[in-house]
């Protein structure tokens, strides 16, 4: 995963790179190696003495744990760790204060480090496809004043913290396929969000702050199908998603909002058949 001079926010997984290292300067050197069948960094220690460093892909290998080592290569921006079997990340990851892009998705995280509000360069994360919940993030995480893009997808994530409101900087949220019940009207201090992922959860009900939100550019998406909707959301959305974000703006809807809020019933039951089949990659292993 990389942020290049476009300022793309969308994670690239590299799984075709096949470049080993790349000079780009006297100062400025990027290691690649994805798809290399590599279980441990320990067996390669000459790379913690690479401290001119800026950018590793070590995407789709078999990485089972990352050395606390990491944080040697205190020069790092870019670390792509994708589609590993990661099961804990060392605390010192948090030292590596000039990381701007991290890309953990798809590996076996069930926590993250304490910490992780001191990567105050961090501009794009990806956690998805891990074992996260709601208890795997502290108050403090949602502190990370420049970070842009947030890919949490495929989780274990039933509510979504409040403090999410806290990250301003924020454009891209990806949240689909964990199992939300509901969304926060925190969301609605979120004014740089432009890409919100809301598909596949447990969600009956949107808090009207949404219809508030700033999805009619053309360069905004929100996706939200997948959610057993209350039928009035369920009819709007079969229109079409301007429909919905109208709709919930309504006093009619803000009223319906408010009295199941107070009585929001059981939630479906959770879709278990996407937990086992992270359980089985595992496995596979």
């Amino acid at each position: 995963m990389t942020l290049g001079k476009s300022g793309c926010l969308h994670p690239c997984h590299g799984k075709n790179d096949k470049i080993i290292v790349k000079r780009l300067d006297d100062t400025h050197e990027e290691l690649h190696m994805p798809d290399k069948g590599i279980e441990s960094l320990q067996k390669m220690p000459y790379v913690f003495n690479l401290v001119n460093l800026r950018s590793i892909t070590l995407s789709h290998n078999k990485l089972r744990v990352l050395s606390p080592e990491i944080d040697k290569l205190y020069n790092l921006e870019n670390l792509n760790l994708f589609n590993n079997y990661i099961s804990e990340l060392p605390v010192t990851i948090c030292n590596l204060d000039k990381l701007k892009c991290l890309n953990v998705g798809m590996n076996n995280l069930h926590t993250l480090p304490n910490g992780f509000e001191r990567l105050h360069q961090l501009e794009v994360l990806d956690l998805s496809y891990n074992f996260l919940t709601e208890h795997s993030f502290t108050a403090e995480f949602f502190t990370l004043e420049n970070l842009r893009a947030l890919y949490l997808s495929d989780n274990d994530i039933e509510i979504l913290p409040t403090e999410i409101g806290n990250l301003k900087s924020l454009q891209i949220l990806a949240i689909r396929d964990n199992h939300l019940i509901s969304l926060p009207e925190e969301l609605i201090l979120l004014q740089r969000l432009r890409e919100l992922l809301i598909q596949n959860n447990r969600i009956k009900m949107l808090p009207p702050e949404l219809g508030n939100m700033d999805f009619n550019s053309p360069r905004s998406i929100i996706r939200m199908e997948g959610n057993p909707f209350e039928s009035d959301l369920s009819d709007q959305l079969k229109l079409g998603v301007s429909h919905v974000l109208d709709y919930i703006r309504s006093d009619i809807y803000r009223s319906r909002y408010s009295r199941y809020t107070m009585d929001p019933g059981p939630p479906q039951p959770k879709n278990e058949e996407r937990y086992q089949r992270k359980l089985l990659r595992l496995k596979g292993k």
